[in-house]
């Protein structure tokens, strides 16, 4: 059968890509429907093209998806290939690699995948060795029967004077900027009111599963947004935050699990969340694995020299 490539051009190719990531999910998976949407709108970013210095493209075979590739960067490539697809797996995985090359003029590239990707062999054959003990993603999965019933949190007897709620549509500045302060001293956040105004038009966001907790004056302090894929019934965790000042009330957790209190009622069976290795991401590892969390699989860095 015909496969053809197409360049990224908007909205409807990332629906497409998504449309992937549902048929295909597993918590070997390397991403949710939610993880594209936030990817793609956690900064201000053109709806019709990549953002400067990233490339994006699609693989496509009998009317669907079967691969994707997104070059962050010249040096970074993310992709996914359709498993279920073997009869095509390994000729878009050579094809994606060859159109890394062909786009990047990094003289060290590297490629980030699951464990046992179906692009191993093709990334072996274009000169790519894995480093295992590089920094990686951690998949981890939590069942909903099994989510901390909400009366019982330790937390809650911490969180005397805070409201945690949806947040409300006229709050999108605010919202923003919470999310901007909870990750200042991480890392950049461009989660712009503009970007994040954007972020709430994507598929599968829900304004009932984007959490805030509230201070006493009303100002906020944690936010949570919970993505849930309605075909899978799986709900991604992405991204939890609370402002430094406020950090060590066990207002991350509090939030995180009313928020998948409420997935659940919407039909939600399994959470997901992703956080660094074990050794580079102790912190948010740790607040996970309180709520019942646990680790799954994980991701693999491949690199090359082209020197």
């Amino acid at each position: 059968m015909p496969i053809t490539r197409s360049d990224f051009s908007g909205p409807g190719d990332l629906r497409a890509m998504q449309a992937m990531c549902s048929r295909v999910w597993s918590p070997h998976s390397r991403f949710h429907a939610g993880q594209l949407a936030w990817n793609r709108y956690a900064q201000p970013v053109d709806p019709a093209r990549p953002g400067s210095g990233e490339a994006i493209s699609l693989w496509w075979a009998d009317g669907q998806v079967v691969g994707f590739a997104w070059a962050e960067s010249a040096d970074w490539l993310e992709l996914q290939i359709d498993a279920a697809r073997p009869d095509v797996a390994e000729e878009v995985a050579e094809d994606v690699i060859a159109w890394f090359e062909d786009w990047s003029d990094a003289p060290r590239q590297t490629v980030h995948v699951m464990v046992d990707d179906p692009s191993e062999t093709a990334l072996v054959a274009a000169g790519f060795r894995a480093e295992r003990d590089a920094w990686h993603f951690t998949h981890h999965v939590l069942s909903l029967s099994a989510l901390p019933a909400l009366p019982a949190l330790p937390a809650l007897p911490r969180v005397a004077g805070y409201t945690l709620r949806p947040v409300r549509s006229d709050e999108t500045a605010e919202r923003a900027a919470v999310h901007r302060s909870a990750w200042s001293d991480i890392g950049a956040a461009e989660l712009t009111t503009g970007a994040y105004e954007q972020l709430r038009r994507a598929w599968p966001y829900r304004p009932e599963l984007d959490w805030v907790v509230a201070n006493e004056t009303g100002e906020l302090v944690a936010s949570v947004i919970v993505w849930l894929d309605g075909t899978t019934g799986v709900a991604l965790v992405e991204p939890v935050g609370c402002v430094p000042a406020e950090r060590g009330r066990g207002l991350a957790r509090a939030v995180t699990v009313a928020a998948l209190h409420r997935a659940r009622e919407l039909g939600a069976h399994t959470a997901l969340v992703t956080t660094g290795g074990e050794a580079d991401d102790p912190g948010p590892r740790r607040l996970y694995e309180t709520i019942g969390f646990r680790p799954v699989a994980r991701t693999v860095t491949w690199t090359r020299s082209l020197d």
